[in-house]
């Protein structure tokens, strides 16, 4: 999610007068929630690390189109896998510190073993089990803030794809700490926490869709997939 440090349109009309948001600030989640209600719709903010970040406008070739080939794939597998939801830009309540907007994520639905939740007020509350994020480059601070905070809190698998760089950064949580998921001896990445999401990494940043769905269809025909689906609907029927 790229940034800009810039002043604001003006507020929406007919709420109290509140100071913008605006990038470097230094708020709680409380705070930041009531600054962003007061923005005008179009404006995306996240809050990382008692930090804002305002985002500026997405360039397509930086942002727009490879956010859309992490979304194709996220989708796919999720109307393949009953009991995983997911989505992208959707607010995620991480902490009293962090409230960041994915570029995509996966989360397995509570009442089926899940450790995310949805608020009372329709957030996803807690750390998704997966999240991607379409990055500039290693400078970004989705590779030092943000993923320090998803560390923390428990975000079990993070994908990065450093745009400039033509790379892609898939971090696995172990011990507490996060270490690089390496691809297969075919090239191919395999999801730990999700059986079946398999990536073809030069799919990916090529933007060739259809190889990208090709291989997460053999992905969601492995048996890995299939053991998956029956203990998603066990814990569902147990419940």
């Amino acid at each position: 999610m790229s940034t800009v440090a810039t002043r604001l349109p003006p507020q929406k009309p007919g709420l109290e007068r509140v100071p913008p948001l605006e990038s470097g600030d230094r708020l709680s989640r409380e705070e930041f929630e009531r600054r962003y209600e007061a923005m005008p719709e179009n404006v995306r903010a996240e809050l990382i690390e008692g930090i804002v970040y305002v985002s500026s406008p997405a360039r397509f070739d930086y942002h727009a189109k490879p956010q859309l080939g992490i979304i194709s794939w996220l989708g796919h597998y999720i109307a393949g896998t009953p009991g995983v939801e997911g989505g992208c830009a959707g607010t995620v309540r991480l902490d009293d510190i962090n409230e960041p907007q994915p570029d995509g994520f996966l989360l397995i639905l509570p009442r089926r073993g899940g450790q995310a939740g949805i608020s009372d007020d329709n957030y996803v509350v807690g750390a998704p089990d997966f999240i991607a994020e379409v990055s500039a480059s290693t400078a970004s601070y989705d590779l030092h803030s943000k993923k320090e905070a998803y560390r923390r809190n428990q975000v079990r698998e993070y994908l990065a794809w450093r745009v400039f760089d033509q790379a892609l950064d898939w971090f696995a949580l172990q011990g507490g700490n996060y270490e690089v998921l390496p691809p297969g001896a075919d090239g191919i990445y395999r999801s730990r926490v999700f059986p079946g999401l398999w990536l073809d990494p030069q799919a990916l940043l090529g933007g060739d869709l259809k190889r990208l769905i090709e291989i997460l269809e053999l992905g969601l025909a492995s048996p890995e997939h299939a053991g998956f689906a029956e203990r998603l609907a066990g814990s569902s029927s147990s419940s």
